[in-house]
């Protein structure tokens, strides 16, 4: 028999079956299914925590009040209760070292925000100037601070507050009242959405003297510090945990952490849930070849005639077991290019649901899932065409 022959032999049947084959074809499409939509969301994740922690520049450190290996988390940072206060004095200090380029002390709290007749409640966050470039942050009108002005009552407006304050676009130079001070305003960022947890739209900028004494704290929330070069981060960070050390009377109260390794741990972290979401996929994948291979036995008991009739004008063995294989081969083909389509709808949903998330199936997964579900139809195809083939043509032909 020749091999187009075969093929089409073989198809003819699946399709003479058809509630049975959709079956199977169903199974395998899901399982493929299951498989490019895991790891669309496994690696959308890790695309999307990567690109956050990007946004904020690649020579960061940041220090934090109090240690992480003490606590597990900084709770008396964020209550303003640590041990010891980092001070405007420590950061600085730090800002001395020779590996630092810039830092930006942060203070970050809630107070009401009010003008033209309009109050409402905003996210304050009190900094310098640095924290444009340290940031990659942008105006788009006016400016924020320089060292000759650092402590003057300066105010800048993320986007949507400037709009919702002045929807007429005369922003500059306005009063506003921040809890109980007076500011005005002297810059308008850009449009940035959201990022690392926060909406920069809807955020103030006042300097960090003010902030303090509007949230009355002495201590600061963070302190980001870029370095020179990439290749003194490791230097840099010792020697501002050093520097901290000796300022606080020996004690090692702060957690200093580099940026990049942060960033390097949530990857490894994400890539390892991709990894795994994906093998729990392809196990559904192996329950499809299972069902595959217990339908192909039944075929095989209910055909024993057709195979008899096969066997008897002749048809070597080998050709059964190709008939057999083929027919799995077209099933799992099949399942595997549903599955194909399947999945790519349901990334597509996903970025559809939530645009925020690159939910792209990484281009391996598409052909890992349609190799395993081929690879998987046609081992589930082995043994009920091993078993066809030895059937005894005159038993084969008495069943019918």
């Amino acid at each position: 028999m020749r091999p187009q022959d075969l093929l089409h032999f073989s198809l003819k049947t699946i399709t003479s079956y058809p509630t049975r084959s959709l079956l199977i074809v169903l199974a395998m499409a899901l399982g493929v299914a299951a498989v490019i939509i895991l790891t669309a969301l496994g690696d959308g994740a890790r695309q999307y925590v990567v690109n956050e922690f990007s946004s904020i520049g690649t020579n960061l450190i940041i220090v934090l009040p109090g240690r992480a290996e003490t606590a597990g988390s900084f709770p008396g940072a964020v209550m303003g209760q640590t041990s010891r206060d980092l001070t405007l004095d420590d950061a600085h200090w730090v800002g001395r070292l020779p590996q630092v380029s810039r830092y930006a002390p942060l203070n970050v709290g809630v107070a009401e925000l009010s003008a033209v007749g309009k109050l409402r409640e905003v996210t304050l966050m009190g900094t310098t100037a640095d924290i444009f470039p340290i940031r990659h942050m942008k105006l788009s009108q006016g400016k924020f601070l320089s060292s000759a002005d650092e402590n003057s009552a300066q105010i800048v407006l993320g986007a949507k507050i400037a709009q919702e304050f002045f929807p007429d676009g005369n922003v500059l130079g306005q009063r506003v009242r921040l809890s109980d001070r007076r500011f005005i305003v002297t810059g308008v960022m850009a449009v940035q959405g959201e990022s690392m947890g926060y909406n920069s739209d809807e955020l103030v900028i006042i300097p960090i003297q003010h902030a303090q004494t509007l949230l009355n704290t002495t201590s600061l929330f963070r302190l980001l510090i870029e370095v020179r070069h990439h290749g003194e981060i490791d230097n840099a960070r010792e020697a501002i945990r050093q520097t901290l050390i000796r300022r606080h009377d020996g004690e090692d109260d702060v957690t200093v952490i580099a940026h990049d390794a942060v960033l390097a741990t949530f990857e490894r972290i994400l890539r390892a849930l991709t990894l795994g979401v994906a093998g729990i996929a392809v196990i559904s994948l192996a329950v499809a070849g299972i069902l595959v291979m217990n339908v192909m036995l039944v075929s095989v008991s209910q055909r024993t005639a057709e195979i008899g009739l096969l066997k008897a004008i002749g048809t070597p063995a080998a050709v059964i077991r190709y008939i057999f294989l083929a027919e799995a081969i077209w099933l799992s083909l099949a399942g595997a290019l549903a599955g194909l389509i399947l999945g790519q709808a349901g990334s597509w949903a996903l970025r559809l649901a939530y645009p925020q998330l690159p939910a792209w199936s990484p281009l391996w997964a598409n052909f890992a899932g349609v190799a395993v579900a081929v690879l998987a139809g046609v081992l589930a195809g082995l043994l009920p065409a091993i078993r066809a083939a030895k059937l005894d043509p005159v038993d084969a032909l008495g069943k019918r």
